[in-house]
């Protein structure tokens, strides 16, 4: 080496949260050194440290970076905070280190950003890969106003920026982490389980206001070639990688998206691994799309099929400027899903700009109503700074109010380490056509479906109901939210509990319910009062009460003939929920063919009620749990992704959590 051109040490950062005791290796950063290390033609003059990968003390951070010129970060909702403070420490400590950031996280009008945290020296916009390497070709020098997608606080203290470059087309310029090498050394650290992020194209032609993916870009799809994705793939399959999360915005969408997964299948049954392949489906489902799952779900390599919607009020959606699949094509998906044994999930939005409650809780029973029986995954609206939704003036127009509310795992552990950095995002709360009462009602109506429906507390007499009567869904779900205290107190007292929780998160406080006594974790807490009821030996009196309000509900809309018929369907349901410490089959009598009717329902076939006398075994001695602990792990945490809460369900194993 040219003792007059020594090496330049360049540190890199990409935190990412822990699941399951499994960590991502820093796909972003990964591609930013392997760019580098492909392209500058002089490429001894850079040496990269070891990449910060997750979640750790600020003082192991710096001890890994502080010997670095330059550090570049990359930046998400879930690592913004942290990644903040180590910059601000490493500035400390030594001001001449030069920071880079880029990442979603990085606002495109980046102004107020770098002048809030003046430890950043150069915010990159857009791809970064390009960007990152032009910075480095020209260091030490720092002038850097040729650079294309850069903002920078020059010594004047006069803010510049300067626009970004075009889309990258041609992704071959892109080398892959993976095969260059780059992750070697990482590879090596014995104690380590890796999960892999991973892109087969770049780019999404839909424009969700509330994504900064599509509303930022709007663009072509662009593709990495098969070569590539084949080598990465037995990359995976020779690393045992168990889990690959797929980044595709719309895995499905490009026909060689069914041979893509017909390789991984290939690759698990030869190999062993990858075990899962975790995909973001496409929005306008089609036969591919249908095609291109039934592939991953043989294999089992998914744990479900993503049929999301977000809303099904078209305000709302012309609103977030979201193109969902029609509810006809929606229907057939899910018809021929269930009819495949092929479980699937949706996803439905709290407070979208243009959402009533009536319209939130008549999407979710007409969800329902058209075979959506395993899970909707409500999730609170959330703002992103690069999306259209993150433009003050957008908020505006639609009244949405925010709150910052810390970040949470499902299913993860409360962090009690010192000086431990909490992570932010940005809920909406309320908007114009949901004001706080309606929001606060529209939280207590999903997680009061989630429980009795998805968690399937009384999933059987409510499709029986639904299918039988011509009761609503919301009308069932309805009258679980207004019973009355006096008459049903334990259902009363689960309604107040949700109430008080969408209190909490409507005022900054956390989405999840804490537990250390159960496995001391975050639950959602339609999954906590599923825990509490089991444990405190409520279950009983539940049971008792849900089929007296189900039997007011009944004389209510004069269907009275239909009594015994919930008095069966309940008796069914609480016979069939999985509970610990039974051990014995179970032998359980019906005048009716409940049962034959609520798994047609669930395939989408026609039924009809029969009186006949019917005797379902219930076997519980093949699966048992000997104590609380493990039944929460295994039913009701491991169970969520498929809903296996019944007996006759088996798929219980570990799922990477907080992947929807």
């Amino acid at each position: 080496m040219n003792i007059q051109n020594p090496k330049i040490t360049i540190g890199l950062s990409q935190i990412n949260n822990s699941f399951s005791g499994a960590n991502y290796l820093p796909y972003s950063v990964g591609l930013l050194q392997a760019y580098v290390e492909k392209h500058l033609p002089y490429n001894e003059r850079f040496e990269f440290l070891k990449p910060v990968f997750k979640r750790t003390s600020i003082d192991e951070a710096l001890s890994q970076l502080l010997s670095a010129e330059v550090v570049g970060f990359s930046l998400y909702v879930w690592n913004e905070q942290i990644s903040l403070e180590i910059i601000r420490q490493l500035k400390k400590q030594n001001p001449n280190i030069y920071i880079i950031c880029g990442g979603p996280q990085v606002p495109d009008q980046a102004e107020p950003f770098l002048r809030k945290n003046p430890a950043i020296d150069i915010a990159v916009h857009g791809e970064g890969e390009h960007s990152f390497f032009e910075i480095l070709k020209i260091f030490p020098s720092r002038k850097t106003s040729q650079i294309q997608g850069i903002s920078n606080i020059n010594e004047s203290g006069e803010f510049y920026s300067t626009p970004k470059g075009d889309r990258t087309k041609d992704l071959s310029t892109f080398p892959s982490p993976y095969l260059s090498g780059v992750f070697d050394d990482l590879m090596s650290i014995s104690d380590e389980e890796w999960l892999v992020l991973w892109e087969t194209n770049r780019g999404c032609p839909f424009q969700c206001t509330f994504c900064d993916w599509g509303s930022a870009i709007a663009d072509s799809v662009f593709r990495f070639d098969m070569d590539r994705i084949n080598k990465e793939l037995d990359w995976f399959s020779k690393n045992k990688i168990e889990f690959v999360f797929n980044c595709d915005a719309n895995f499905g969408i490009l026909p060689r998206d069914v041979s893509i997964a017909q390789r991984a299948a290939k690759n698990k049954k030869k190999f062993g691994y990858p075990k899962v392949l975790s995909t973001q489906n496409t929005k306008n489902a089609t036969e591919r799309n249908y095609l291109t799952q039934k592939v991953l779900s043989d294999n089992g390599l998914n744990k479900g099929v993503a049929l999301s919607m977000q809303s099904l009020f078209v305000p709302a959606l012309v609103n977030i400027k979201r193109q969902n699949i029609s509810l006809q094509t929606y229907e057939e998906l899910q018809r021929r899903f269930n009819l495949d044994n092929i479980t699937t999930y949706s996803d439905f939005i709290l407070g979208l700009p243009g959402e009533t409650y009536d319209s939130f809780a008549n999407g979710v029973a007409t969800l329902i109503k058209n075979g959506q029986h395993n899970r909707i995954q409500f999730n609170n609206l959330s703002v992103l700074p690069n999306a259209e939704m993150g433009d003050p003036k957008y908020q505006s127009q639609y009244g949405m109010e925010l709150t910052d509310s810390k970040i949470l795992n499902i299913h993860g552990s409360l962090d009690l380490s010192k000086n431990r950095v909490d992570e932010i995002q940005k809920l909406v709360v309320a908007t114009n056509s949901m004001p706080r009462d309606m929001w606060l009602k529209t939280r207590v109506f999903s997680w009061m479906t989630a429980l009795l429906h998805f968690d399937k507390l009384l999933q059987i007499p409510f499709v029986l109901l639904a299918e039988l009567t011509g009761i609503s869904y919301r009308q069932i779900i309805e009258s679980f939210c207004e019973a009355p205290k006096n008459n049903f107190p334990l259902i009363a007292q689960i309604r107040n509990h949700f109430c008080s929780r969408a209190e909490i998160i409507q005022n900054g406080g956390p989405e999840y319910y804490y537990s250390k006594e159960w496995l001391d974790i975050w639950w959602p807490d339609d999954e906590y009062q599923l825990i509490r009821l089991s444990v405190e030996g409520q279950l009983g009196a539940f049971y008792e009460e849900s089929q007296k309000l189900l039997e007011a509900l009944l004389k209510k809309t004069k269907n009275h003939g239909s009594v015994a018929l919930v008095a069966e369907s309940v008796k069914i349901n609480h016979a069939l929920l999985k509970q610990p410490q039974l051990f014995d089959d179970l032998e359980i009598e019906s005048e009716y063919n409940i049962l034959e009717i609520y798994n047609q329902v669930l395939k989408g076939q026609p039924s009809s009620l029969k009186r006949i006398k019917s005797t379902y075994q219930i076997s519980r001695s093949t699966q048992s749990w000997k104590n609380w602990q493990a039944w929460c792990r295994e039913v009701v945490w491991y169970g969520n992704k498929k809903g296996d809460y019944l007996y006759g369900s088996t798929s219980l194993e570990k799922y990477y959590a907080g992947h929807y």
